[in-house]
């Protein structure tokens, strides 16, 4: 006769069955509770006071938080890389503005100029965003009236990124929409002693950067050009008295659209970066700004040529 036909055994052995079983049964009854009932109802069955239940939910609450923030710092999480530029700018300015005078003021302007760029890791895509802002004081060849300026510059754009050789060559191309408000006070004049100058263009931004080895650092050369294609621009006609705009509601051609033919503008910049930290690096050189129009009879420039000096600063975002 086998031993495991005894019947002692037998009921042995449904024992152990009936304790396993039990045991699957309890788990899943356990599991069941704990998700399926309210917090309060799953602290009375497993006998938890109400400071215990807080506990045990802050303790898991914890928990889950951690595990986001590992899950959001494996690699290959996308990134937002941001990149902040702030310069300060000094140098000469001719002004032209046949609306208050047929004569070339020059004199000396002061710049801050402020350019943010965002770029996500993996895309190529980027947006970038401009604040600068203006003022100058220029005077004519006799000395006997001057021009105070005062102009505030916004854009935003777009911006496909490119590189090469290892990425220490990058181009940067894309679209950009500016607006730019300000205002030309003439001292000589009595009638007419301001001009407004305010307009909104599109068009073309273009940057290239470099990188080279000096000193055992790592120093960016860049360029970066935009200028307008088409917009619209305000501008009293000839002649025509800002009391007949705003007083009298006389409109004359006052809005005028505008064409890289009728506003021939460029403003482009020659930089170097000098690094100090991993993230930070001094940024100085050339900047150029040419603003030109031609409309209602009236000619208008103002030609800034500027030795500019600053901070760019580069930090990335993980996405939480």
């Amino acid at each position: 006769m086998r031993i495991e036909n005894y019947a002692p055994f037998r009921r042995f052995g449904c024992l152990r069955l009936n304790v396993k079983l039990g045991r699957f049964i309890s788990a899943i009854a356990a599991l069941w509770l704990a998700t399926a009932l309210p917090a309060q109802e799953r602290g009375a069955s497993m006998g938890l006071s109400q400071e215990e239940l807080a506990y045990t939910e802050t303790l898991s609450q914890a928990k889950t938080f951690e595990q986001t923030q590992a899950s959001s710092t494996v690699p290959g999480t996308p990134l937002k890389t941001t990149t902040s530029t702030n310069l300060i700018g000094i140098g000469g300015v001719n002004l032209l503005d046949t609306y208050l005078s047929p004569e070339t003021y020059r004199g000396t302007e002061l710049r801050f100029f402020n350019e943010t760029q965002w770029r996500r890791d993996g895309k190529k895509w980027g947006a970038v965003m401009i604040n600068q802002g203006n003022v100058s004081l220029a005077k004519n060849r006799a000395d006997n009236a001057k021009f105070l300026t005062a102009m505030y510059d916004f854009a935003y754009g777009k911006l496909r990124n490119f590189s090469l050789a290892d990425g220490r060559l990058r181009f940067q191309a894309g679209g950009i929409i500016d607006a730019n408000l300000g205002v030309i006070y003439s001292t000589r004049n009595g009638n007419n002693p301001a001009q407004m100058k305010a307009w909104v263009s599109i068009g073309p931004l273009v940057a290239a950067e470099y990188d080279f080895t000096l000193w055992h650092k790592l120093f960016t050369i860049r360029y970066e050009a935009q200028a307008p294609l088409a917009g619209l621009l305000f501008s009293p006609n000839y002649g025509q008295s800002y009391y007949e705009i705003f007083s009298r509601g006389n409109y004359d051609h006052n809005i005028v659209p505008v064409t890289i033919f009728s506003q021939p503008s460029l403003r482009h910049s020659l930089t170097i970066d000098i690094p100090i930290k991993k993230s930070l690096k001094i940024r100085a050189g050339y900047m150029g700004d040419w603003q030109q129009a031609k409309v209602n009879n009236l000619k208008y420039h103002s030609r800034s040529n500027l030795f500019v000096i600053g901070i760019t600063r580069q930090f990335k975002i993980f996405n939480l």
